[in-house]
């Protein structure tokens, strides 16, 4: 008989890779972002956005829920306490996107790259934007090693 934990880890694993991975994209990606000149900057940040945005919650949800049911069904202690501490962080992750990064995109999304706000060097959100994708993907990574840490505990 298949146990639980013998699916969620390995998913969990998977979904928490992509996601890590695709945010420690972004946060070696970011620092280029200062470096454009703001009417470049604008519609490079949109076109990455929009190829992240479908893929990022989907694979953070999915580690998310993976690790919430191995902290409950999880058959060893560790194994629940450090998937319970993984969906911490990757909660944790997901409450920095939705607050800090997520605002910041939906805002440039409704700009136009060609008629930008007057006062935009004042509103420019890049170092911002680039500190909490820091603090998201740090998150993200911890909870990928914390998961890992859980699949070596079963080893």
């Amino acid at each position: 008989m298949v146990e639980p934990v013998q699916i969620l880890l390995p998913v969990a694993l998977f979904a928490g890779g992509l996601a890590a991975g695709g945010l420690a994209i972004s946060v070696l990606a970011a620092p280029l972002f200062t470096t454009l000149p703001t009417g470049m900057y604008v519609p490079v940040h949109k076109g990455l956005v929009t190829r992240f945005d479908p893929f990022m919650p989907l694979s953070l949800l999915s580690c998310l829920l993976c690790d919430l049911a191995l902290a409950a069904l999880g058959d060893r202690t560790a194994v629940r306490l450090l998937a319970a501490l993984a969906a911490l962080l990757l909660a944790a992750a997901m409450t920095v996107s939705l607050t800090r990064n997520v605002p910041i995109n939906r805002w440039l999304s409704t700009l136009d790259p060609q008629d930008l706000p007057v006062d935009f060097d004042r509103l420019d959100p890049r170092e911002r934007w680039i500190r909490w994708n820091r603090v998201r993907g740090s998150l993200a990574v911890a909870a990928l090693l914390t998961n890992v840490a859980a699949a070596a505990v079963l080893i």
